[in-house]
C-alpha cells in the first residue's frame, strides 16, 4: 500500500521562546519554536485596530501587538534553542538542538531574507552512547551570558563545548576550520561528565553562572534516585556542581559544589549580577545558593516535613507547589513564575548590604495561561508560550509600595513608571478589537495585592496586550455539519463539514472548530450572463458639502462636523456598481436598492476596462477602451479620447495618478491636477512617460507605498539625520509636493487613500513621545510615494518611480519565478542593445505574464507583496528591505517568493474552444479586452479584513492583519470565481460582491463568528474545563461533549470485609491536597456553540470516562434498522484495594418541545442503559448493529433490546483494550502495549473470533483503516511519533498463514497521533470526469496531532507513487533544508526498540514534494529531465493531490 503524507494545518503549539536581535543589531525580535516550526515576532507599539471604524469615543489604551515578521519550516523537531552574537557578526545566530544529538547554528541572511546554515554538529557516533540503544535523553543547549562558549548536554552523560572565537583571543590558537576568512567557531571538544566526579549522573538541569570570569556551568543532578514512595529511607539526593571551563586548555576544574539538596529539585535558574548565584526549584521548596555565602532556602507547604532534613524556613502567606513551574527574571531581583495552574507570581529576592538572600517575597499578581515556556521582552513585557492554552503577550507595570532602604536603586525604578505611562496615554488611540472570538477578560484574572509586609518593595499589574492561537493539543475531533449555510451551496454534490477538536486542558480546555475553506454567506443572488467584470466604486458627498471640505483642508474633520453618522463609514459606502459585457456597459445605483441607471456620465456603449475612484475618493475615472472619463458621482467632468494606435487594455491608479496601457503595449499616463482657473473642479492631465519601447509592455501596476520600504536612499545615512528627521521631513514633504504641482492643500486632503484610519496631524504624537534610538523606522510618519511596475515582453520587470519615471529596479527573466529577486538595473543602461540580440532566442520559451499587483498589507500596509499571474501559476513575492548594492539611486528591496499550493492550471482544451468562438463572433480587440479581467482583487474593509482575493479556477482569500501572518483560505464552494468586488452598503456592510462561472452575482458578506487570522479560519468555544472527547450525533444535529473538572480530594476509600467506606483525611493548613477529576457529559449546540441547558449528565465521584461514541445500534425504529446512539464507557477507580468496576451508558438525543425562550432545549438526553458491569469498561465501537465493548481483558458483544444489553459473544484479550474500531464485521482492536488484534463476529454462529495479530511490542496510542480500492490497511500511531501501515496478507510467507499481520508502509509524523477520522476522496462525485476514477474508491486518513497540527495520509496508485518517488529522492540532496536537516532522516521510522525488521517506508513526504512548487521554471525542468518525466506531469501529480483532499 503507498500513500503520501500532508501537513495540512501547522502545529501551533509553543515550547520555545527567546529574545534575541534576530535581524539585526538595531532590533530586537521574538523567536519562538513549537515542533518543526520557526516563527520570529516583533513587538510593535502602534498596532492598527483590527475593527475598524469605531467611533473615537470608544477608545480604550492603545496596546502593543506581536507581529510575525519571519517563518521557517524544519524537517526535525526542536529540542532546545538558545541565541549568541558571534564575533564580527551584525545580528544573533541560534544554536538549535535536535534529537539524539545535533546541533545547528543558523543565522538570518539578509540577502535572500531567510536563515542560513552557519555550522553543523553531530554527535551520533555509537561510542559516545555507552552501548544504549534508547536514548531518553533531551539534548539541552545553554550559553554563556558573555557569548565565549556554548554546551549541549547529550545522551545524559557528555557535554559537548563549542567556543566561539572572540577578537580578543590571540591568533595562535586557531581552529583549521574555515579556510580563507577566519570561521567563528573553534573546534568543538567533549567532556564526560562522569570523569568530573564518578558520581555525577542523572543531570536534571545546567545553567551558566554570571558573574565569573572564566565561562561557569553549573550542574543540577541526581546520583542516587529516589521517589516519593521511598523517601521515608533515601531522601535529599540532589547535588549541584559548578565548573569553570578553560576553553583554550580544554581543562574544566570544578570550583563548588553542594549534596544533600531536596530531592525534587527540579530546575536551577542563574541570578544576574549583581546578586549572582543560582535559584533552584524543588516541587515543595524554594533554595537560593551561592558560593560564598550560606544556602538559603524555603518551604513552600507542609509536604516538605519528613521528606527532607535541608533548613528551610517556612514562607508564610505562600501554599504552591513549583512543578512544571516556568520562570524568567524581570530584573536582577525579581522574576515571574507561572505555575502549573496558570497562577502568576512576582519572586523578589531580598538582599542584605552583603549582596546575600536573605528573604524571598511572593506577590501573587495574575492568573493567565498554562504556560510551556516564558520569556521577557523589552522592560515592561512578558511573553508566555503555551502547548496547552493561547500564547500571550502580558505588559507589567509595577507600583512602588514604599521606599526600600536602598534610595539610589529607588529613585531609577521611579523614573520608569512615569515614561512607561506618558508614553502610553499619549498614543492611547487605537482600539484592540480582537477578532479571536476570546474575550481577553479571561485570558487573565488580575489579583489585588495582598497585605503588606514590611519587605513589600513593589506589586505588579498585568494585562493581556495579544495573543497567539493555538488549537493544541488535539486529543480528539469529530467531524460535522456547520449550522450555517446559505441555501445557495444547500445543494452541492459534496457534503459540507467542518471539524471539532477538543484542545488546551484545564482551564484552557475549548473546543475548536476549523473550517479550511471560506464560505460566503450570501445576501442574495442575481442572475446576470454575459458579464466578465465589474468594479464598485464610492460616491462622491453631496455638492453643497464639498466647499467645507476644502477649506478646511482635511475632508474627514468637516464630514464629521456635517453628519452624524460614524464618517469613515459614511465616506466608504460604494454608491455605483459597474458591470462589463463584451460590447456594452452597465451602470447600477446602489443606494437602499440597486437598479439600473439609464442616463449618467458614464459610458455604457461599450465595454468598460477599469472603473475607480481618485482624488481621495472625490471623483470617478472610468477607462473604455478608447479613452478615459473624469465622473464626479453621475456627472461626467470631462472625457479624454486616447489613441495610442490600439485599444487600451489595462489601468491602474495610484491617486492621483492613472497609468494606462494599450494592446500594442503602449504606456501613458494622467495626472490628476487642480482646474487652472481655480475653483473645486480637477482635471486629468496626460504625461507620456520616457521609456524605451524596446520590447513591449504586457502588464503593469501602480504602487503607493506608505510603508517606508521603498526608497532610493541607503538607510545608513538615514539612520545619522534621524534626530533632525522630525521637523526637517515636515518641510521636504511640502517642498517636494509643490513641485510635483500637486498643491500642499491637496497633499493634506489625499492623505492617505489606502489607509483611512488615520491622518497625518492624528500621528504627530506617538513619534515625539517613542524614543528614537529603539523604534523602529516605521515609528515615523512616511511620506506616501509612487511607483509603477511594468513587465515587458522579453520577461525584464521594471519599477519606476512616479511621477518622473526613473527607472530604479530591473530583474531579467521575471517571469521564471526566482526564489529571491534580485535588482539589476545599475547597468541597464549600457546592455540596452544587446539585450535586443539575445532576446529572439529566448522569447520562444519565456511564459507570459498575465497581470502583476503590488500591493501593501499588514499593519499599516508596511508589507508590501507582489501577486504575479504567469501564463499557468501565480507566483508570490513579499519584499524585504535590502540595502548591500553599490549603486545609489537603486531601489533598496529585494523580493522573496512565497510558498504556497494555489492551482492556477485550467484546463487547456475547453480553453482555447472558447477563444476561437468569440474571434469568429467579433475579430481581435474584443478577445484582447477579455483577456484582460484581473484576477486579483485588493480589498480593504470586508469585515475589518484586508487583503487580495484571487479569482479563477481555484479561488482564495489572502488576508494578512496587523499580526503580519499571510493567510490563504480557499473558497471552493462556489466553483471557480470570474470577478470579485468589495462592496460596502446599507444592506450588505462590510460585504462583497462576485461571479461565479454560471453568471450568478452574489451579494455577501463574510461570516464574522470565525477568526480568518489562522492557518485555518477558526472558532475557539473556551469551556474553561479539560475537553476529552466530542462526538457529532447526526440525526439531531448537535454534539456531545465530556469534560472534566477537578476538584480537591480529602477522602480515602477503604475496604472493610465486603463494603467500602471513607475515611476523611486532615492535614495542617499548609498541606496541599490531591485534586480529582470530576466527568460529565453534555451536549453542545453547533448554531450557538452554547450548551444545551439541562442536557448534562454527572459521574460519580471517581467515576472516570474512558470512552464516548456515536454507535449506530439495530433498532425498529428507522427505516434502515439502525439508529444512532451515544455510547459511553465508564471506569471507577479506587486505589490499590478496591475492585476496578466501570459502567456503560447508552444515551438516545431525543426531541422535546423546547422551553419558551429557549430555542435550543428542543434536544435532551434519554438514558436508555446504564448498568455496572464486571470490569472497567475501557473502549467501544459498534458492529453490525451491535455494541461491542472491552472489559477488563475480554471483550464482549452485545445487542440492545428493550432497552437492555443481552450478551451475544465474547473474546480473552491482551492487557488493555483503550482503542476499537470496525468495519463490516471485521473489529480492530488496539491494546496499550502489546499492538493491536483484527477480530471477526459471525453472524450465523454467534462467535467472536481472532483473525490476526501484530506479535510485536507497540504502544498504540490511536487506530484507524485506510481504504484503497479493495485493499484496506490498518493505520496505528504509536509512543515514537510514527504512522504504521499493517495488511492482512494471508498468502504471504512471513504472514505464517495469516496469523500475523505484516507491516507494509512506517513514517515518522514527529508528533503524537490521538485522533484520526476518515473522508472519501474529494471530487469523486462528478463522475464526468477521467481522472476521478483512480481516486474513486480511495479514501483519506485524516488525523489531528497533540501540537495543534493537522495532517492526513491518502493512498496513492503505485505508478505515481514511484514517479513521486524519485522527485522526493531527487529533491533530499538538491534543496538545501533548513539547518541543514535530512528530511529522510526525520522521517524514516523511529524506533527505541531493536526490531528484526527494516523501515518499509512507501509514504511518501508531501511537506517535501511542495517544495517543487517553490522552484523556478529552470530548476523544474532540470529535476523533471533528472528524473526522466516532465514539469507538467509532476505538477499535475503534485496538485492533483491537492485537489482531491480539499474538504472542510
Amino acid at each position: 500500500m503507498y500513500a503520501v503524507y500532508r501537513q495540512v494545518h501547522p502545529p501551533s503549539g509553543l515550547e520555545f521562546a527567546i529574545y534575541c536581535s534576530f535581524f539585526s543589531n538595531a532590533e530586537r525580535n521574538l523567536v519562538v519554536a513549537g515542533t518543526s516550526q520557526l516563527q520570529v515576532y516583533r513587538l510593535i507599539h502602534d498596532a492598527e485596530s483590527t475593527v475598524k471604524g469605531d467611533k473615537p469615543s470608544e477608545v480604550k489604551g492603545r496596546k502593543e501587538k506581536l507581529e510575525q515578521v519571519a517563518s521557517f519550516s524544519l524537517f526535525g523537531n526542536v529540542m532546545s534553542i538558545a541565541s549568541v552574537q558571534l564575533a564580527g557578526s551584525k545580528r544573533d545566530a541560534l544554536l538549535l538542538s535536535f534529537k539524539d544529538a545535533k546541533l545547528s547554528v543558523v543565522e538570518y541572511d539578509p540577502g535572500t531574507h531567510d536563515l542560513k546554515t552557519l555550522s553543523l554538529h553531530y554527535f551520533e557516533e555509537p561510542e559516545l552512547k555507552d552501548g544504549f540503544v534508547q536514548n531518553v535523553h533531551i539534548p539541552l543547549v545553554r550559553v554563556d551570558p558573555d557569548g565565549r562558549c556554548a554546551v549541549m548536554l547529550i545522551y545524559g552523560t557528555q557535554l559537548v563545548v563549542l567556543p566561539f572565537r572572540r577578537d580578543t583571543l590571540s591568533d595562535e590558537q586557531d581552529g583549521v576550520m574555515g579556510e580563507g576568512q577566519k570561521s567563528s567557531f573553534l573546534p568543538s571538544y567533549i567532556i564526560d561528565v562522569r570523569e568530573l566526579d564518578e558520581k555525577l549522573l542523572n543531570v536534571i538541569d545546567m545553567q551558566f553562572l554570571y558573574g565569573y570570569y572564566e565561562p561557569t556551568l553549573l550542574i543540577l543532578y541526581e546520583p542516587n534516585q529516589t521517589w516519593p514512595g521511598r523517601v521515608a529511607v533515601r531522601q535529599d539526593t540532589c547535588s549541584i556542581v559548578a565548573i569553570s571551563l578553560n576553553i583554550m586548555q580544554k581543562v574544566h576544574p570544578v570550583i563548588w559544589s553542594l549534596t544533600n539538596l531536596p530531592f525534587d529539585c527540579t530546575q536551577a535558574l542563574a541570578v544576574p549580577k549583581p546578586i549572582g548565584g543560582v535559584v533552584i526549584f524543588a516541587v515543595n521548596a524554594l533554595l537560593y545558593l551561592n558560593q560564598s555565602v550560606p544556602p538559603y532556602g524555603v518551604s513552600l507547604n507542609s509536604l516538605t516535613n519528613g521528606t527532607t532534613s535541608f533548613p528551610l524556613r517556612i514562607q508564610e502567606g505562600v501554599r504552591i507547589m513549583l512543578d512544571c513551574a516556568q520562570a524568567a527574571f524581570v530584573s536582577y531581583d525579581k522574576m515571574v513564575i507561572s505555575l502549573k495552574g496558570g497562577e502568576i507570581y512576582v519572586l523578589t529576592l531580598i538582599t542584605d548590604g552583603m549582596r546575600s538572600v536573605r528573604a524571598f517575597h511572593f506577590d501573587k499578581a495574575a492568573a493567565s495561561v498554562l504556560t510551556t515556556c516564558m520569556t521577557t521582552l523589552e522592560p515592561g513585557y512578558l511573553f508566555l508560550g503555551s502547548r496547552l492554552g493561547n500564547s500571550l503577550l502580558l505588559r507589567y507595570i509595577e507600583k512602588l509600595q514604599e521606599p526600600p532602604m536602598d534610595v539610589g536603586r529607588d529613585r531609577e525604578k521611579q523614573d520608569e513608571p512615569p515614561n512607561k505611562k506618558k508614553r502610553l496615554d499619549l498614543s492611547a488611540g487605537w482600539i484592540a478589537g480582537d477578532v479571536s472570538l476570546l474575550d481577553d477578560m479571561d485570558e487573565i484574572e488580575v489579583y489585588g495585592n495582598e497585605a503588606q509586609s514590611g519587605t513589600q518593595l513593589a506589586t505588579y499589574s498585568f494585562e493581556v496586550c495579544d495573543s497567539i492561537l493555538n488549537v493544541g493539543p488535539c486529543v480528539n475531533a469529530s467531524m460535522g455539519e456547520p449550522a450555517f449555510l446559505s441555501e445557495e451551496f444547500q445543494n452541492n454534490p459534496e457534503p459540507d463539514l467542518e471539524i471539532v477538536v477538543c484542545s488546551g486542558y484545564g482551564k484552557n480546555g475549548a473546543l475548536s472548530v476549523l473550517q479550511r475553506s471560506i464560505r460566503a454567506q450570501v445576501v442574495t443572488t442575481f442572475e446576470l450572463p454575459g458579464c466578465h467584470d465589474m468594479w464598485t466604486v464610492i460616491a462622491s458627498a453631496v455638492k453643497d458639502e464639498v466647499n467645507t471640505k476644502d477649506q478646511t483642508g482635511d475632508g474627514e474633520k468637516a464630514e464629521k462636523d456635517s453628519k452624524e453618522v460614524t464618517p469613515e463609514e459614511d465616506g466608504k459606502k460604494h454608491g455605483f456598481l459597474i458591470l462589463s459585457r463584451e460590447d456594452s456597459t452597465m451602470i447600477l445605483q446602489t443606494d437602499q436598492e440597486i437598479m439600473e441607471l439609464d442616463a449618467s456620465g458614464f459610458a455604457t456603449q461599450g465595454p468598460t476596462i477599469f472603473a475607480g475612484n481618485i482624488g481621495d475618493n472625490k471623483y470617478i475615472v472610468q477607462v473604455s477602451p478608447l479613452g478615459i472619463r473624469l465622473l464626479e458621482g453621475v456627472n461626467q467632468l470631462h472625457f479624454i479620447p486616447v489613441d495610442l494606435g490600439s485599444p487600451i487594455m489595462h489601468c491602474a491608479v495610484c491617486d492621483p495618478y492613472v497609468v494606462i496601457m494599450s494592446g500594442e503595449g503602449q504606456v501613458t499616463m494622467f495626472v490628476l491636477k487642480p482646474d487652472a482657473y481655480g475653483g473645486n473642479i480637477h482635471r486629468l492631465t496626460m504625461q507620456k512617460p520616457q521609456i524605451h519601447m524596446l520590447s513591449k509592455v504586457i502588464a503593469l501596476c501602480a504602487y503607493r507605498d506608505i510603508s517606508g520600504m521603498f526608497t532610493t536612499e541607503s538607510r545608513a545615512s538615514v539612520a545619522k539625520e534621524d534626530n533632525m528627521r522630525g521637523s526637517q521631513s515636515e518641510l521636504e514633504t511640502m517642498i517636494t509636493n509643490i513641485s510635483t504641482t500637486v498643491d500642499d492643500e491637496e497633499e493634506m486632503l489625499y492623505g492617505e487613500s489606502g489607509s483611512a484610519i488615520f491622518n497625518p496631524p492624528k500621528e504627530e504624537p506617538s513619534r515625539t513621545s517613542v524614543p528614537m534610538a529603539d523604534k523602529e523606522p516605521s515609528q515615523f510618519k512616511i511620506d506616501p510615494t509612487n511607483w509603477c511596475m511594468l513587465v515587458r515582453e522579453n520577461g525584464v520587470m521594471e519599477i519606476y518611480q512616479l511621477p518622473d519615471w526613473r527607472l530604479v529596479f530591473l530583474v531579467k527573466n521575471f517571469p521564471v519565478g526566482q526564489r529571491v529577486l534580485v535588482d539589476s538595473s545599475s547597468g541597464q543602461h549600457v546592455t540596452q542593445g544587446e539585450i535586443k540580440k539575445e532576446e529572439f532566442a529566448r522569447l520562444t520559451e519565456m511564459p507570459a505574464v498575465r497581470e502583476v499587483l503590488l500591493v501593501g498589507l499588514g499593519n499599516r500596509q508596511t508589507r508590501p507583496f507582489l501577486l504575479v499571474h504567469v501564463e499557468q501559476e501565480l507566483l508570490i513575492y513579499e519584499a524585504f528591505s535590502y540595502d548591500a548594492q553599490q549603486s545609489q539611486n537603486n531601489l533598496k528591496v529585494r523580493f522573496k517568493k512565497v510558498p504556497h499550493s494555489i492551482n492556477f492550471r485550467e484546463k487547456k482544451l475547453k480553453q482555447s474552444k472558447k477563444e476561437k468562438k468569440v474571434e469568429s463572433a467579433t475579430g481581435e480587440e474584443v478577445i484582447v479586452a477579455k483577456a484582460r479581467v484581473a484576477r486579483f482583487r485588493y480589498f480593504e474593509d470586508i469585515s475589518g479584513y484586508s487583503g487580495v482575493f484571487i479569482c479563477g479556477p481555484s479561488p482564495h482569500w489572502l488576508f494578512m492583519t496587523s499580526r503580519g501572518a499571510l493567510r490563504l483560505h480557499p473558497m471552493t464552494v462556489d466553483g471557480p470565481i470570474e470577478s470579485f468586488a468589495p462592496f460596502h452598503n446599507v444592506n450588505c456592510p462590510k460585504g462583497f460582491l462576485y461571479f461565479n462561472k454560471q453568471g450568478d452575482l452574489r451579494i455577501s458578506v463574510l461570516p464574522t463568528y470565525l477568526s480568518y487570522d489562522a492557518p485555518w479560519p477558526v472558532r475557539k468555544i473556551p469551556l474553561r474545563c479539560t475537553a476529552h472527547y466530542v462526538s457529532y450525533h447526526v440525526e439531531t444535529k448537535v454534539y456531545s461533549v465530556t469534560t472534566s473538572v477537578t476538584e480537591i480530594c480529602n477522602r480515602i476509600p477503604k475496604m472493610t470485609g465486603e463494603d467500602k467506606e471513607f475515611e476523611n483525611v486532615e492535614r495542617d493548613d499548609r498541606y496541599i491536597y490531591p485534586m480529582l477529576e470530576k466527568f460529565s457529559i453534555q451536549l453542545m449546540s453547533p448554531v450557538s456553540w452554547e450548551a444545551i441547558p439541562n442536557t448534562r449528565i454527572e459521574m460519580e465521584e471517581w467515576e472516570h470516562i474512558t470512552c464516548m461514541k456515536t454507535v449506530s445500534l439495530r433498532s425498529e425504529q428507522t427505516v434502515s434498522g439502525l439508529k444512532g446512539y451515544i455510547a459511553v464507557g465508564t471506569c471507577l477507580t479506587q486505589g490499590e484495594e478496591v475492585t476496578c468496576r466501570g459502567r456503560i451508558l447508552i444515551l438516545d438525543v431525543i426531541e422535546v418541545v423546547p422551553e419558551p425562550g429557549q430555542p435550543l432545549t428542543k434536544n435532551k438526553f434519554k438514558v436508555l442503559y446504564e448498568k455496572e458491569q464486571k470490569g472497567p469498561v475501557t473502549a467501544l465501537c459498534n458492529c453490525n448493529g451491535y455494541l461491542v465493548s472491552a472489559i477488563g481483558q475480554k471483550i464482549f458483544l452485545w445487542s440492545l433490546k428493550d432497552n437492555d444489553l443481552t450478551g451475544m459473544a465474547f473474546i480473552d484479550t491482551q492487557l488493555y483494550i483503550h482503542q476499537m474500531i470496525s468495519v463490516k464485521n471485521f473489529i480492530m482492536a488496539a491494546d496499550i502495549m502489546k499492538s493491536f488484534s483484527i477480530l471477526r463476529y459471525q453472524e450465523e454462529s454467534k462467535t467472536l473470533s481472532l483473525v490476526s495479530r501484530d506479535p510485536k511490542l507497540l504502544e498504540v496510542y490511536s487506530v484507524e483503516f485506510m481504504v484503497d480500492n479493495s485493499q484496506l490497511g490498518f493505520l496505528v500511531s504509536d509512543r515514537e511519533k510514527n504512522l504504521l501501515v499493517y495488511m492482512y496478507q494471508p498468502e504471504a510467507r512471513e504472514s505464517y498463514g495469516g496469523t500475523r499481520l505484516l507491516r507494509r508502509a512506517d513514517f515518522n509524523v514527529g508528533a503524537h497521533v490521538n485522533a484520526f477520522w476518515r473522508t472519501p476522496c474529494r471530487g469523486i462525485m462528478d463522475g464526468s470526469n477521467k481522472k476521478n476514477l483512480a481516486w474513486e474508491n480511495k479514501h483519506i486518513t485524516w488525523f489531528a496531532t497533540l501540537d495543534g497540527g493537522v495532517g492526513l495520509l491518502l493512498p496513492m496508485q503505485e505508478k505515481t507513487y514511484r514517479r513521486l518517488l524519485m522527485l522526493q529522492n531527487a529533491l533530499i540532496t538538491m534543496i538545501p533544508h533548513h539547518a541543514g536537516l535530512n528530511p529522510k532522516a526525520f522521517r524514516m521510522l523511529h524506533c527505541d526498540r531493536r526490531a528484526l525488521q527494516n523501515a518499509v517506508r512507501n509514504i511518501l513526504d508531501g511537506e517535501l514534494l511542495n517544495k517543487f512548487l517553490y522552484l523556478s521554471t529552470m530548476e523544474r525542468s532540470e529535476l523533471a529531465k533528472k528524473i526522466g518525466t516532465t514539469p507538467d506531469m509532476i505538477l499535475e501529480d503534485v496538485l492533483e493531490i491537492d485537489r482531491v483532499t480539499g474538504h472542510f
